[in-house]
């Protein structure tokens, strides 16, 4: 090293600059599912909370009930018995249709079918009609029911004993479609199923039948979109 000079220092390696990455993303993707959780909980939370007040306001508001259906009369036009075992009958069957709510309607669509039977063998069926019942309403219709069926030899005669000794039982089933109205609202079409199971005195045409005793029993099956009364 010679007098007068400065000392030279030799340059650093060359280095690389290593990146440094820092786990913000995962944080922050962490913390927005976490958000996003509570965000639909609350939501949840909040359409159950709304579902549940809507449901207790239209249920002490409008007060629904359900329509009570009854056979009132049953009354014999023809019960004829074949050479070939078989039986013609025709019935008019009267039904009421009790709407007791004050705010609520119901529409009763053309697609029914009421149905009379004797130890699970139909004797005759028909239809109801359609119609639009209003609230606090009691409808009365008479249905007229015909039917040819093939009774066996002991069928027969287990009709005739129950003929003979003033107590015919007999089993009743009604299926019609229905929508309730409220307002301008109109709930989506279900069935409604009456069935009555009914003693009646006498199967003899022209002779008035007196109903002895009913039991009833109700239910709503097979929901649809649409009802049809033309």
């Amino acid at each position: 090293m010679f007098q007068g000079q400065g000392s030279v220092r030799p340059p650093p390696p060359y280095r690389h600059d290593i990146p440094r990455y820092h786990s913000y993303s995962k944080r922050r993707s962490g913390c927005s599912c976490f958000g996003c959780l509570s965000c639909c909980c609350c939501f949840i939370f909040s359409f159950i909370l709304i579902t549940a007040a809507l449901s207790a306001f239209f249920y002490f508001y409008f007060e629904p009930k359900a329509p009570r259906y009854n056979v009132t009369n049953f009354n014999v036009l023809e019960f004829k018995t074949q050479p070939d075992l078989s039986l013609y009958t025709e019935f008019v069957v009267s039904l009421m249709a009790d709407n007791p709510n004050k705010n609520i309607g119901f529409i009763y669509g053309k697609d029914s079918s009421i149905v009379v039977s004797y130890s699970d063998s139909t004797l005759c069926s028909g239809q109801l009609p359609a119609f639009h019942q209003g609230p606090s309403n009691v409808t009365m219709m008479d249905v007229i029911l015909k039917g040819k069926s093939t009774f066996g030899s002991g069928l027969q005669q287990a009709l005739m004993e129950n003929r003979n000794s003033g107590r015919v039982p007999l089993h009743v089933e009604v299926k019609v479609p229905v929508i309730m109205v409220v307002a301008d609202f109109q709930s989506k079409q279900i069935d409604v199923v009456v069935n009555c199971s009914l003693i009646v005195s006498n199967l003899t045409p022209g002779k008035k039948a007196n109903i002895l005793d009913t039991t009833y029993y109700e239910g709503m099956i097979i929901e649809r979109t649409y009802i049809d009364l033309n």
